[in-house]
């Protein structure tokens, strides 16, 4: 069986601006891919050159076997593709939308009802098939924009910041969703998303940044490239016990985690902070409730990427 999605080499540039640079990735059958990266780093590009909105510059890619430079039309049948900003019709009913998509994707007939309602059944909103889409809550428009990405019975789903400016409960509800699809569905996905924690469900993830993958790999292998080096720190008050950690010649980095702080140390050094921290935050007023080793989560991973690449 081919791989889902396979781009090589892709670059895409709008005048002086690099927003894809030298892009590989393959995305294999059945697995969530996450595209990870901050604001800018070419995520939204990269989605519009492999659903065949955008011609790149230079590179090739290929989904499901086939080449979107030599075969665009017949590439584009096997994608379901959910942009950051897609928009439904308000004065159209569910049903009517998801018509509309079907018959945009060249279903006719009895086809186009039988396949609307089987998806509409699957993301929950059967119940729902005649009320105006501009009287959905933002969950229920959510899964009627994934409605009509699978409308057509795609064999891969590109979802651009899918969850972006819902709550936490409905990104939970989406995620379920998205995980049943490619059991159920047998749909492989490439997600971009800014939520670390929907990046940890993904098969593999891939970080972005400046329109270049700087690391691709499972979520555990992403983040093992710094066991061992990173603590955790609780106590008060913050900004003091910030100021003394950082000043730490063995700690590289201190970024807040809610009402924790994440320290990366150097490689090896672990112990030797956790033994002299608690005397310098006692000389600095600082009282520690915690302070102990943890497991790296993709947050601390990234952020490493991201200090390195811009020293």
């Amino acid at each position: 069986m081919s791989d889902a999605i396979v781009a090589e080499n892709l670059r895409k540039s709008f005048g002086p601006t690099r927003a894809v640079d030298d892009l590989s990735l393959v995305v294999r059958s059945g697995e969530i891919f996450g595209l990870v990266g901050p604001d800018g780093a070419g995520k939204t590009t990269a989605m519009r050159l492999l659903c065949g909105a955008l011609r790149p510059d230079s590179g090739r890619a290929a989904i499901g076997g086939y080449d979107l430079t030599t075969s665009l039309e017949t590439a584009r049948e096997q994608i379901g593709y959910l942009a950051q900003r897609f928009s439904l019709y308000g004065d159209l009913t569910v049903l009517e939308n998801l018509r509309f998509f079907a018959e945009v994707h060249g279903l006719r007939g009895s086809a186009w009802r039988a396949r609307t309602l089987e998806i509409l059944e699957f993301v929950g909103l059967a119940e729902f098939i005649h009320r105006r889409a501009e009287q959905l809550s933002g969950g229920m428009k959510q899964k009627l924009g994934l409605a009509t990405a699978l409308v057509h019975q795609p064999k891969v789903l590109l979802l651009d910041e899918p969850t972006g400016g819902v709550d936490p409960v409905t990104r939970q509800d989406f995620w379920q969703l998205l995980i049943r699809i490619v059991s159920q569905e047998s749909v492989s996905v490439l997600v971009s998303t800014p939520y670390m924690d929907e990046a940890s469900r993904c098969t593999r993830v891939g970080f972005m940044n400046h329109g270049r993958l700087m690391i691709e790999g499972a979520p555990g292998q992403v983040t093992g490239r710094l066991s061992g080096r990173v603590l955790e720190l609780v106590g008060e008050p913050r900004e003091s016990m910030r100021r003394v950690a950082t000043a730490d010649p063995d700690v590289e980095d201190v970024q807040v985690f809610g009402d924790r702080l994440h320290l990366r140390v150097r490689e090896g050094a672990a112990d030797a902070v956790l033994n002299r921290l608690p005397g310098q935050m006692q000389e600095a007023g600082v009282q520690v409730r915690r302070l102990r080793q943890i497991a790296p989560v993709l947050e601390d991973a990234f952020i490493d990427l991201l200090t390195r690449n811009s020293a």
